[in-house]
């Protein structure tokens, strides 16, 4: 559904009459040709009008004028009853939309709570999103981000990762009971944990630079921080979990592999030096330690040091923002996204109950 947008289901009149009805339509899309007899009213703040002065041109605010008449060309769409992406955003696709972006925000909610209550659990709930989707084998497009790694906790690499699993468990019992189009998948469930850690060290960072003063570091992190760079990473809802392992051998023990052969990995799924470098904190349960290893190498070490000098800054923008793009793009790999999943039935329109 790439390019619909939601204002794209708005028509612009030809004209306006004194009332701001539609006195001669100009109707283009199939809906409103189709329903093109109903005279519309849209009702904004209209401005300088006297008592008697109705023959005055009206001035409309531009946010007045869609307000008033967005719900018209919706309720439009919805007499017309096509889910079938036609290249305009239809009223299914924005209820479809809603109830997925509702859905993302009860599995954050959730996600914060159980990540508040233990914090010491954040990075491990970064290395098994990590691990999860580095399984990825471009040659043969499997692997990936696909909720496997819930049938490998007990391989070398992932020893440690138990307690991030159970949280999620208990985790998605609660998503799943209040979820009306069905449960989440681990494989989504995995990486928004990662998003829902990533966030919750991105404020601790930002309470720390505060003096430890929780109201001013959430203040810091709004006004300077990265929140509003996930907007690519949440479009990515819908991954199917796998419902066997993955083969064997596609992950380093991260505490024991070389520099050489974590970047071997990182490279075999297109990624690089820049992003092992960025994502250190995915690599074990102390940064400092796995930095000073990467550090040592010559392709790691520019990076390395960008991203640390950029966590002492006020923002951090470099190391936080080339952080997501990193980990949006991880946990796409071998991922084919529903964009429908998590939807479910739309009520049925009752045309007398429309008011036009």
């Amino acid at each position: 559904m790439a390019g619909a947008t939601f204002l794209s289901t708005v028509q612009a009149p030809a004209m306006l009459g004194a009332r701001g009805v539609a006195a001669s339509p100009s109707v283009s899309s199939p809906a409103a040709r189709r329903h093109a007899h109903i005279q519309v009213s849209c009702k904004g703040n209209v401005e300088g009008i006297e008592a008697a002065g109705h023959e005055e041109r009206l001035r409309f605010r531009r946010r007045d004028f869609i307000g008033g008449c967005v719900g018209t060309a919706i309720g439009l769409e919805m007499v017309e009853g096509s889910t079938k992406f036609t290249g305009a955003a239809t009223a299914a696709d924005l209820i479809e939309r809603r109830q997925r972006s509702e859905f993302q925000s009860s599995i954050k909610d959730t996600l914060y709570t159980a990540i508040k209550a233990k914090p010491e659990l954040v990075p491990s709930l970064l290395t098994l999103a990590l691990n999860d989707a580095i399984t990825y084998d471009k040659a043969t497009k499997t692997g990936g981000a696909n909720g496997s790694i819930r049938l490998e906790i007990s391989r070398p690499e992932n020893s440690g990762l138990s307690a991030a699993l159970d949280l999620l468990v208990e985790a998605k019992k609660e998503i799943d009971s209040k979820s009306k189009g069905g449960p989440i998948s681990f494989a989504d469930l995995i990486q928004f944990s990662a998003q829902s850690a990533l966030k919750r060290s991105f404020l601790d960072a930002a309470i720390a630079k505060c003096g430890g003063n929780e109201e001013k570091g959430r203040t810091l992190y709004s006004a300077y921080g990265s929140n509003g760079q996930w907007g690519l990473f949440d479009k990515t809802f819908g991954r199917t979990d796998a419902q066997e392992s993955d083969p064997e051998g596609r992950v380093p023990d991260w505490s024991k592999a070389s520099v050489q052969e974590m970047k071997d990995r990182f490279v075999a799924v297109g990624l690089g030096p820049r992003q092992l470098a960025v994502m250190s904190a995915f690599l074990g349960p102390d940064q400092a330690a796995t930095e000073e290893r990467l550090i040592a190498d010559p392709d790691c070490r520019p990076w390395v040091e960008k991203y640390q000098r950029s966590r002492e800054t006020v923002s951090r923008t470099d190391y936080e923002v080339d952080l997501i793009t990193t980990l949006t793009k991880l946990s796409s790999l071998g991922q084919k996204i529903n964009y429908e999943a998590y939807t479910y039935p739309k009520p049925k329109i009752d045309l007398g109950k429309l008011k036009l």
